[in-house]
């Protein structure tokens, strides 16, 4: 693929509050990239330096090999879909959809042939004359996404357009917006806080934090390759917690040393030590390697969210198996289900 979007060493203040610390990130042709942080971690101010909305303090923005920021947003080839869709209420689906190749003075055969394919695309054929105050949440989101879309843009910019959904309709939209990026095959850049958004319909994710980027990567190595503590817990569910790296493949926590498939640290290095709930086995107490007490019991649904306490600690533990309150337990895991991170004095 080839690189079209370069942010080079981005740095953002208001009111002299630092936003963006030095922000560097390559970002590819027709890939689904998620900026996915916390409220106030600087997603959205990055989202909207690219879309031309705000000018950073220093660094620059390239856009297929130019420099762009001082180009006006309109000149870009970027549109964007905000969390509220911003459509026009006085007109239906065909002329919110059309408006901005109305601006344009593009001829209203052309209009009528594009916006004709586009709403096959989001599946609202026939939709043309409904008012947009009448329609559902996920079907107006449908139609902010075709509008800008109908544009023929090279990166469309989400900024947390599935916020106002309800939860079932938000998964629905997941797909179908991942299933519209393939289909028209541009660069989708995705603002979310959600992490489930986040792993479902990415290619990479830029995990972001105070103003600063934690770690780049498919959904797979940032679920399970964290690379640190923030990435560890705001993905997903985590136990964390503190461990010494003998060495290499051998991590001494709880009072006891394990087999792990890490390497590369320092002798009696400091660590940070992760497992995931589901990576967790409860087996009789004599059977597995951390005996403890099942403390409590949470039905989620899918699985039962069960706290043991050990002699150290307490784990959570996600598993289908339902386990008696105050069983006398053991918990037990393999050397690969053992995550070793180091230490970073700030996230």
């Amino acid at each position: 693929m080839e690189k079209l979007i370069q942010f080079e060493n981005i740095i953002k203040e208001f009111d002299g509050q630092l936003v963006l610390k030095g922000i560097n990130l390559d970002i590819y042709e027709n890939e689904f990239v998620t900026l996915l942080g916390p409220s106030g971690c600087g997603k959205t101010t990055l989202l909207r330096i690219l879309g031309g909305f705000l000018e950073q303090n220093e660094g620059k923005v390239y856009f297929d090999g130019i420099e762009i920021s001082k180009v006006p947003a309109y000149k870009r080839e970027i549109n964007t879909v905000f969390q509220r869709y911003a459509l026009f209420p006085h007109m239906n689906v065909f002329d919110n959809i059309a408006f901005g190749l109305n601006i344009k003075k593009v001829s209203k055969d052309v209009i009528t042939q594009k916006v004709t394919r586009i709403l096959e695309l989001v599946n609202l054929q026939g939709y043309e004359e409904r008012a947009v105050t009448l329609l559902s949440g996920g079907q107006q989101q449908r139609v902010a996404i075709a509008r800008a879309l109908v544009n023929e843009p090279n990166v469309l910019l989400l900024d947390e357009p599935l916020g106002a959904l309800d939860l079932k309709l938000r998964q629905e939209m997941q797909v179908e917006l991942k299933k519209i990026q393939k289909e028209v095959g541009i660069t989708f850049i995705y603002v979310t806080h959600d992490q489930e958004e986040a792993l479902t319909m990415s290619d990479k994710i830029v995990v972001m934090n105070n103003g600063e980027i934690q770690q780049i990567g498919t959904p797979i190595d940032i679920y399970n390759e964290p690379e640190n503590r923030f990435v560890a817990d705001f993905i997903g569910e985590s136990n964390i917690f503190d461990g010494v790296m003998i060495d290499d493949y051998r991590v001494f926590f709880d009072g006891k040393e394990f087999e792990c498939v890490d390497y590369g640290f320092n002798d009696e290095e400091e660590v940070d030590v992760v497992l995931r709930p589901e990576d967790l086995d409860i087996v009789e107490k004599d059977q597995g390697k951390l005996p403890g007490v099942v403390k409590s019991i949470l039905f989620k649904g899918v699985h039962y969210e069960i706290v043991v306490e050990t002699e150290m600690r307490e784990y959570i533990v996600h598993t289908t198996d339902l386990v008696d309150i105050g069983k006398e337990v053991s918990l037990d895991f393999y050397p690969e289900d053992i995550h070793v991170m180091s230490k970073l004095e700030a996230y």
